[in-house]
């Protein structure tokens, strides 16, 4: 059974020389709903989770909300392994596979092909897994010739779907969405919108941050809101 246990959970940034630099620590602040502090080192700690405990079942279905530097994104990719925690613990029993930035670790002067072995290798696939998965992936990005080619001649749109393709080539246990997952164009949005409703419908746990209420609610996913690092409301209960 799926399950993810969270305990006391912080996470910090430090950002040094930004005292001088008053726009800089200004901006921070907006980003992190003013939860940052300086020490005599010229030292800034943005502290973008605050001590969150969470505990999170098999067949939940969660949408973390809150505005922009509350928090949200940092819980998916603290969860995915991407941060490390500055205090706490986190417990996880599944596999974990992540919606955040479909196209990372894709080299641009490699061909469309090359990236889906690239790309299949760092998120934990064989070989043979790749190799079973080419057809359907290429089926999916609808891109034809174009695999043949370098992903640096690829339009934006063309890049996002090849990224979004070869990241839900594989179905993980506990699945990570964030909102910024959208694969260009708007013609294949629907594409998009459909592959991941299927995807999430056989995760055993999928946590999605968002401002998109509406997309929540077609994901089934029950609110829990953050604010400077905490949760401020989980609808769960």
């Amino acid at each position: 059974m799926a399950h993810i246990s969270i305990r006391n959970l912080t996470v910090e940034f430090k950002v040094y020389g930004s005292n001088a630099r008053s726009l800089k620590k200004q901006l921070l602040s907006q980003a992190t709903g003013g939860r940052i502090a300086s020490n005599a080192n010229d030292a800034v700690t943005v502290k973008a989770l605050d001590n969150v405990s969470l505990e999170i079942n098999h067949g939940d279905r969660i949408g973390l909300t809150g505005h922009n530097g509350a928090g949200k994104t940092t819980l998916l990719r603290t969860l995915a392994g991407i941060y490390k925690p500055t205090g706490g613990t986190i417990a996880i029993e599944g596999s974990v596979g992540a919606l955040l930035d479909p196209a990372s670790g894709m080299d641009a002067e490699a061909t469309g092909v090359e990236n889906i072995y690239l790309r299949g290798f760092i998120l934990g696939m064989t070989r043979s897994e790749i190799d079973s998965k080419v057809d359907e992936i290429a089926r999916f990005t609808e891109l034809g010739k174009f695999l043949e080619l370098p992903v640096k001649t690829y339009s934006a749109g063309m890049f996002s779907r090849l990224g979004f393709a070869i990241s839900t080539a594989i179905q993980p246990d506990i699945l990570l969405v964030d909102e910024g997952i959208g694969a260009g164009d708007a013609s294949f949005r629907e594409n998009v919108i459909a592959r991941t409703q299927e995807f999430v419908s056989k995760a055993n746990i999928a946590i999605f941050a968002s401002h998109d209420h509406a997309f929540l609610q077609d994901m089934g996913a029950s609110l829990i809101s953050l604010e400077h690092g905490n949760i401020v409301e989980d609808l769960r209960t």
